[in-house]
């Protein structure tokens, strides 16, 4: 007995057609995805907050404050526009000066911002080491060959402290 079923028609366009447009729609898709709260986070915690608290745009937690949440409207019309983060960064930097920056840059002569701390902290290890070893060459030089206590003392306080 024959199947009184027609054979299914077969869609005729190639298949890379197929795969080129959803490889298209993938690759379109990608630059707003870039655009979430991560992303937001991530530029927030790098820039402080231009008030005067000291604290990280993201972190200002005064109430009020007059210029946390302009900032932060800025930051957010920046990755809307699509600008990269170094773009966003450096509106941010000519629009309130070098100190909105969280951390410095590792270019020109804010390298010695980073290079400061160790060579601080190696110039302290090396005069404290070189203190206590003078120290210790005075107090040896200090202190009498002979002991200054009485040897017949010494003999009658080990006398007592025995059992």
């Amino acid at each position: 007995m024959r199947s009184s079923r027609q054979p299914s028609v077969v869609c005729r366009r190639p298949l890379h057609w197929r795969v080129f447009a959803c490889l298209l729609a993938v690759f379109l898709t990608l630059p707003l995805t870039g655009a979430g709260p991560d992303r937001f986070n991530k530029l927030g915690h790098r820039m402080m907050c231009s008030c005067g608290c000291g604290q990280i745009l993201l972190e200002c937690n005064h109430v009020g404050c007059p210029r946390s949440d302009g900032m932060r409207n800025e930051l957010i019309a920046g990755i809307q526009r699509g600008d990269s983060d170094d773009l966003v960064l450096q509106g941010f930097v000519q629009k309130y000066g070098a100190t909105i920056l969280a951390a410095p840059t590792t270019k020109g002569f804010n390298r010695v911002a980073w290079v400061m701390p160790y060579f601080a902290l190696a110039v302290g290890l090396s005069l404290a080491i070189f203190f206590i070893k003078r120290w210790g060459k005075m107090r040896a030089a200090a202190t009498p060959s002979t002991s200054p206590i009485d040897p017949s003392f010494r003999e009658q306080a080990r006398r007592e402290t025995e059992l």
